[in-house]
């Protein structure tokens, strides 16, 4: 199937290693010309060459923590550097946060704008453009965790609420041509991630984990992800406005 990604203009926030990194390099092999923003320019650097050999037409990189920066400064600056981008990936946020469960606002909020609130107010500065063009995709990248509410309330919570935002926001945006989604990743395992050291140690939570909750039988790959973050970004996804999708190994 032809996608027809060459040429376009993806910005990926958070793309320097695991499900971020295996997302860029997915844009990579289609051609694509890229803007890469992540927290660690050593690894930044490791992409860009890797990206510019699968084929990339193009890899800019910006160093930033959003957490430690104005997004929507950060936005306007990326759309003056850059221009109007066709896609964006926002594979922001993660559950290694605060796990009490009754904790105050300031834990919930950190966790809110780790997980949705950040890339929102992205949104609010990418997207406009977009609308006036007549074309884009916004694709977040969020987690089975939304719909099992399993595993740490405060991670949970802020990414039903981040699919909530999809939801509601993504039909208001379905008939100017923009299409925004989640993509809801199950376990996926890469170097560095949470299983992998478990898988390493030959830990027997990995077992136990995989038999309760994953009917496939094994974790995720990176590829796996950005499989379904590449079709949601072409125009075959023209009649998938507002969609959470689950890619989880049939998660229980």
């Amino acid at each position: 199937m032809d996608l027809n990604l060459k040429g376009k203009l993806v910005l990926i926030v958070g793309a320097s290693k695991g499900i971020g990194k295996g997302i860029a390099l997915g844009f990579a092999g289609e051609g694509c010309r890229m803007v890469a923003i992540a927290r660690s320019g050593d690894l930044l650097a490791e992409l860009k060459k890797e990206a510019l050999k699968s084929g990339a037409q193009s890899v800019d990189t910006e160093v930033c923590d959003i957490m430690e920066c104005d997004t929507q400064e950060l936005a306007r600056s990326l759309i003056d550097k850059y221009g109007v981008f066709d896609v964006v990936v926002h594979n922001v946020g993660g559950s290694l946060i605060s796990r009490n469960h009754l904790g105050g606002a300031d834990d919930w909020n950190y966790a809110l704008k780790f997980n949705a609130v950040a890339a929102i107010d992205m949104n609010s500065v990418l997207i406009p453009p977009m609308i006036e063009r007549g074309s884009g995709r916004v694709i977040h990248i969020s987690s089975i965790s939304a719909v099992m509410l399993r595993g740490n309330p405060l991670y949970a919570s802020a990414k039903a609420f981040l699919n909530a935002y999809v939801t509601t926001v993504g039909r208001q945006l379905a008939p100017t041509g923009v299409v925004m989604c989640s993509v809801m990743p199950g376990a996926v395992a890469f170097p560095g991630s949470y299983w992998d050291k478990f898988v390493k140690e030959g830990n027997p939570r990995v077992d136990d984990f995989l038999r309760h909750h994953q009917a496939a039988d094994r974790f995720g790959t990176p590829e796996e992800i950005a499989n379904v973050v590449l079709f949601m970004a072409s125009d075959k996804s023209s009649f998938m406005q507002a969609t959470n999708i689950p890619v989880d190994g049939a998660n229980m």
